[in-house]
């Protein structure tokens, strides 16, 4: 894995430690809340409960308060929907709501961006990683909002069979965010104003994450010629710009002057950053050799490295 990769991991990692550090803070808090309510009810009252005469006792187990596991208290395994009236208020609804988007963008993005054998992170398309992050996100939404509801169920399969694309979009990542706005809608649709604010803002954050880091994955396919009389001279100031601006280069066609055609020819196929103006790089070729260059071309091709189209 590569810097920005461990950037990315990392800063998920870190709002997944930050949420879930919260959540137990305020879900032991509420328990040390109820229990002395509870308390102070038992003490103001001060009936017991006696059973009848003749009625057989209760030997059913009882389950202990707080017999769960850490996760699954942290998680709240027993309240899918995570509504505020039966988490603690809607501080401890945000920090699991957070917690669980949390974990959902941290593993989609471990599987997103896994290491490869022959395939460098530098070759993939980012954009495709950035939507599978997403849908994880958009997944554990849907199925916040479902809960244990099979009406919900059903109205969610009816809105998404409502979505067409009929038109090519370049990044697969804006049809992610459609999905996430739908969830938006039927969250709020189902009164859950906490949930639709809480993704809308987890969204934004991942995605100002993903999108910081973009320019510096993507790149375009160039295709250079230069026309010069000294072959030689010039592949080696192609190949010391090319080396110094950290390019990836491949070597597609040298023809040697000769007598019937005093200029040479040298052909490479580059692969940039997308914001590196072609205009500046064949000013610094024609300045690197300007007796011998005659003419720089460039063209764009269609990148033939991404593993993903």
């Amino acid at each position: 894995m590569n810097r920005l990769t461990l950037v990315v991991l990392g800063t998920f990692t870190a709002i997944l430690l930050i949420s879930g550090g919260l959540s137990y803070v305020l879900r032991h808090q509420t328990k040390l809340d109820n229990a002395a309510v509870t308390s102070d009810a038992g003490v103001g009252s001060g009936a017991t409960t006696r059973p009848s005469p003749g009625s057989a006792p209760n030997t059913s187990p009882q389950k202990p308060a707080g017999g769960g596991t850490l996760f699954g208290d942290l998680f709240g395994q027993d309240n899918p929907d995570v509504h505020p009236a039966t988490s603690g208020g809607w501080q401890s609804t945000a920090a699991t709501v957070t917690l669980r988007f949390s974990l959902a963008a941290l593993l989609a993005a471990i599987l997103a961006f896994r290491p490869r054998r022959g395939v460098a992170n530098s070759r993939r398309n980012p954009y495709v990683g950035q939507t599978q992050i997403l849908m994880a996100v958009v997944a554990a939404a849907m199925m916040m909002v479902v809960g244990d509801s099979a009406a919900r169920a059903f109205g969610i399969f009816a809105a998404a069979s409502l979505v067409r694309f009929r038109t090519n979009i370049r990044d697969p990542k804006e049809i992610t965010v459609l999905l996430v706005c739908l969830g938006v809608g039927l969250a709020a649709g189902v009164g859950r104003w906490d949930m639709a604010v809480i993704l809308s803002i987890f969204v934004l954050l991942s995605l100002g994450i993903l999108e910081w880091f973009e320019q510096s994955q993507i790149f375009r396919s160039m295709e250079i010629c230069v026309v010069t009389k000294n072959t030689e001279s010039t592949h080696g100031v192609l190949k010391q710009l090319f080396t110094r601006h950290r390019f990836d280069m491949e070597l597609r066609e040298l023809n040697q002057p000769d007598e019937d055609k005093p200029m040479g020819k040298i052909v490479y196929l580059v692969n940039m950053k997308a914001n590196v103006s072609t205009d500046r790089l064949s000013e610094e070729i024609l300045a690197a050799d300007r007796d011998n260059i005659d003419s720089v071309e460039w063209s764009q091709k269609d990148s033939q490295t991404y593993i993903y189209k």
